[in-house]
């Protein structure tokens, strides 16, 4: 056996524990500085930083939406207001099967899939301590059987809040317009304005009418308060709030009176009525027909509602009062017989001979007057009375495309109004020009006879009507058509929603309220009074005046206009009522929806009631010192004297007599 004598080297052994240590004491030290490096980056060189976010895991920002501002019509009637509403809501956390709840919700009230769709989308997305809202509108049934059943439904609550309501929804839909759901693009348009902030908190904006034209006006602006939460993100107190600023209320020039007079006139028809006050341009009535219900958008309109509506061949969706473009028809004719007495084309005593129809020299073609047998001798006054169309057609082709556009553009045939709401329409007051860069066609001297009568390429909205005629009564002054009367700064309202929660409210309101509290009647007083303090009447806006050559072509016309309605032969004069204490000056007009052949007769009686003219007039009154001027388009009516007329009639009686 061999034996190994080999023996252990001590000294490399100890070199080797020894280098051991030290390359654990290098790395022992390099990680404490390392960590010391990332104490310090954390502790001081980072410190507000991870202080801010430590804090704000406890402490948060809430927004707190506006109270929206309220509309009232001239006198101070309401038209829009915000009322308590009653909404279903479920907090998540509370519950323990989101579908057993539905379900039992089912059995106790109606709940549509639209609704329950809606809910779970909102579940996807919110926060599971919040409550999210199941059904809106409750009414005050819904709201007995839910309190009745409160205690078999763990997490399902009745919130109450402020909804905005349209107390005379028909007979303002649109015009005041409505409010609905922010949507997607909306929020983006926001954003980009720099107002999303704004908006936090808020689940509604102006869609049509005022309600979108005066958004910035009636929202407010947001308030917000700073609370304390948990780690679940549950509020457990407030440290600091801002109240926000309720909107503005708006005050509108119409009067709610005049609109039901004027729906109960239309009746079944369809058309628009415009009044203004010539001497301003306040416009003091604007209805189009048939209408409809704007509370209805509100909170959502049903997929069935919406579709009765959009789907109607009666368009009641349709403002036909700005968007709503029609030939003109005889109602142009005062405008084109000032234009050929202004230039100096005609006199007032310059006569032609009406035989039933016109042709231009060394045609063929027949322009037909609407009276077969023709007017017989006719000058400017008979021409406008008893609606010659072989007087306008000889007047326009003595006046000309190019003055004849001109002299209208003057009364804003063609142009927008600048009416305060938005999507109108301009209109169309063709011109050689026009044709050539439309429809890159020659001007034709057929057209020029067919524009003088109203008829062919020229439009106009019921709007522009109705300023036009404004226009001239007040002897060429032409203001914008204006709704907003006046805007408010402060609003006092003081009485509790239900569930307690108390509406925005001013300091100014505030001290008001805890000085007088004792008498209500010198509450109300002393808040109308700082009301008007801080009331801003929105001045008139003059866009130009027409420069009159001769008044005494101006006298003509509208002497012409008042035996429309006064004489014996004018197209109006059954508004020519016994006992009138005041004069009208009006035009009566029919427009065709579409052209009779050559050798065709035009019968009424046997056309579809959609194939029917449609029936315009206009007017003002009193005569010899405007108070109203007012456009009536009643679509496929058949004759303006007949069928618009009286609605006017009935418009400016009621408004004279009860002013």
């Amino acid at each position: 056996m061999k034996i190994n004598t080999q023996l252990k080297d001590y000294f490399k052994e100890i070199k080797l524990f020894n280098n051991r240590i030290v390359v654990v004491l290098l790395a022992s030290v390099l990680l404490l500085l390392i960590l010391g490096a990332r104490m310090y980056y954390l502790q001081i060189s980072q410190n507000e930083h991870f202080k801010t976010l430590s804090k704000n895991n406890r402490v948060t920002i809430q927004p707190i939406p506006p109270t929206r501002g309220l509309i009232y019509d001239r006198n101070g009637v309401i038209l829009a207001e915000n009322i308590s509403s009653f909404t279903l809501q479920v907090v998540p956390e509370k519950v323990d099967s989101i579908n057993k709840v539905i379900n039992q919700l089912k059995e106790l009230i109606e709940l549509s899939d639209a609704e329950i769709k809606r809910f779970r989308k909102l579940l996807s997305s919110s926060h599971h301590y919040t409550g999210i809202p199941l059904k809106f509108n409750l009414n005050q049934q819904e709201v007995a059987i839910l309190a009745s059943h409160r205690y078999q439904l763990n997490g399902v609550e009745v919130e109450a809040q402020l909804s905005r309501y349209y107390p005379y929804s028909e007979d303002t839909a649109h015009v005041v317009g409505y409010v609905g759901r922010i949507n997607i693009k909306e929020l983006k348009k926001l954003s980009e304005n720099g107002n999303l902030a704004n908006y936090n908190g808020t689940n509604y904006i102006g869609k049509l009418g005022i309600e979108k034209a005066y958004e910035n006006h009636l929202h407010g602006t947001a308030g917000f308060q700073q609370v304390e939460t948990n780690v679940r993100g549950r509020v457990l107190r407030i440290l600091q709030r801002t109240d926000p600023i309720p909107g503005k209320d708006l005050y509108l020039n119409i009067d709610i009176k005049l609109h039901q007079v004027v729906r109960e006139a239309f009746g079944e028809e369809k058309g628009s009525l415009v009044a203004i006050d010539p001497n301003n341009g306040n416009v003091l009535a604007i209805v189009s027909m048939p209408t409809y219900d704007a509370n209805l958008f509100v909170n959502g309109i049903s997929h069935n509602d919406y579709n009765d509506l959009n789907l109607s061949k009666a368009r009641p969706l349709f403002n036909r009062s700005i968007l709503g473009q029609y030939p003109p028809g005889s109602t142009s004719k005062p405008f084109i017989a000032l234009a050929g007495l202004e230039v100096g084309t005609i006199t007032d005593k310059d006569k032609i001979y009406c035989p039933g129809y016109y042709q231009l020299k060394d045609k063929e073609h027949k322009y037909r007057d609407w009276k077969k047998w023709g007017h017989g001798v006719t000058d400017v006054n008979k021409g406008i009375v008893q609606s010659c169309d072989v007087y306008f057609y000889d007047l326009a082709y003595h006046l000309g495309i190019d003055k004849m556009s001109e002299y209208m553009t003057y009364f804003g045939f063609g142009k927008k109004t600048g009416i305060d709401i938005p999507g109108e329409r301009s209109g169309l007051m063709p011109s050689r020009e026009w044709k050539r860069d439309a429809k890159g066609q020659a001007w034709f001297p057929g057209e020029t006879l067919i524009t003088g009568i109203g008829q062919g390429y020229m439009l106009a909205t019921p709007v522009q009507l109705s300023s036009a005629i404004a226009t001239l009564a007040n002897n060429g002054h032409r203001f914008k058509p204006q709704l907003v009367k006046a805007i408010n700064n402060v609003r006092a309202n003081t009485e509790l929603m239900d569930g307690g929660k108390k509406p925005d409210l001013n300091n100014t309101e505030k001290n008001l309220i805890i000085k007088n509290k004792v008498d209500k009647n010198r509450d109300i007083n002393e808040i109308a009074k700082t009301k008007n303090m801080h009331r801003t009447e929105v001045e008139p806006e003059n866009l130009n005046n027409i420069a009159i050559i001769n008044k005494s072509n101006w006298d003509t016309t509208i002497q012409a206009m008042r035996d429309v309605v006064h004489s014996a032969r004018g197209t109006a004069r059954r508004l020519n009522k016994p006992g009138m204490n005041y004069d009208i000056a009006g035009k009566t007009g029919t427009a065709q929806v579409f052209t009779v052949a050559q050798d065709e007769e035009y019968k009424e009686k046997e056309l579809a009631k959609e194939l029917q003219d449609h029936a315009l007039f206009i007017a003002f009154a009193p005569v010899d010192k405007p108070q109203i001027a007012v456009s009536v388009i009643v679509e496929n009516g058949g004759h303006g004297g007949s069928v618009a007329a009286p609605i006017a009639g009935k418009l400016i009686e009621y408004y004279l007599s009860n002013r």
